[in-house]
């Protein structure tokens, strides 16, 4: 057994060490997103390298597309959020406007489709790259959607995670893999709690700053 295969069993249930590690990660990148710390993204890429690896063996092509580009996103809210905190300045969160929230929602809308035809179109040509085109490019481009407006500093993407998580729980069960579908409820009441706190506190901050 390879080192991507190791595991041990839970009543029945082949748990993957390195699933359970990439979402010890995840838990701990939502922990460090509402503390607003750098820390958030080197976590996130270490988690989505971890769970890339965790997909890949479970044959969940379009998840472990998602982690990929999770590794890539981390990359860019690193950057954004450290240049947003030069000088130990605080981390400038707001919610969206009018305008963004439009565009995220006909992106989330566009991309979903777009995602789903290819992965069909994938499937067709014997790829078998999701046995679940339609809810795996809801995740796919939801998760990209959110990650790329918390690079932004966005109190909305609180809510796209909600709305993901809403489907990537029990896509996870059905897939196998326990321990991603056990933190994705775990997922869903620290994106609330991440999400009341940035809501005060981008309030607070434009009170001040007005």
């Amino acid at each position: 057994m390879s080192w991507t295969e190791a595991g041990f069993d839970v009543f029945g249930q082949h748990v993957l060490w390195t699933d359970l590690v990439g979402n010890v990660c995840a838990l701990g990148t939502v922990w460090l997103a509402i503390k607003k710390t750098i820390w958030t993204w080197p976590v996130q890429l270490l988690g989505s390298a971890l769970l890339f690896v965790a997909s890949f063996s479970a044959h969940i092509t379009g998840n472990a597309l998602k982690q990929a580009l999770f590794g890539i996103l981390a990359v860019y809210g690193w950057v954004k959020w450290s240049r947003g905190t030069r000088g130990g300045a605080e981390l400038p969160i707001r919610s969206a406007r009018v305008r963004e929230r439009v565009t995220l929602v006909i992106v989330m809308i566009a991309g979903t489709v777009a995602v789903a035809l290819l992965f069909t179109l994938l499937n067709s040509r014997g790829w078998n790259i999701s046995w679940a085109p339609w809810p795996d490019a809801y995740i796919f481009v939801g998760s990209a959607v959110a990650t790329w407006a918390q690079g932004k500093a966005l109190v909305d993407f609180w809510i796209i995670w909600v709305a993901v998580d809403l489907v990537g729980v029990p896509l996870a069960f059905r897939s196998g893999l326990v321990v991603s579908g056990l933190v994705y409820g775990l997922f869903f009441v620290m994106v609330m709690i991440g999400f009341r706190d940035w809501l005060r506190q981008s309030r607070e901050l434009r009170a001040v700053t007005a």
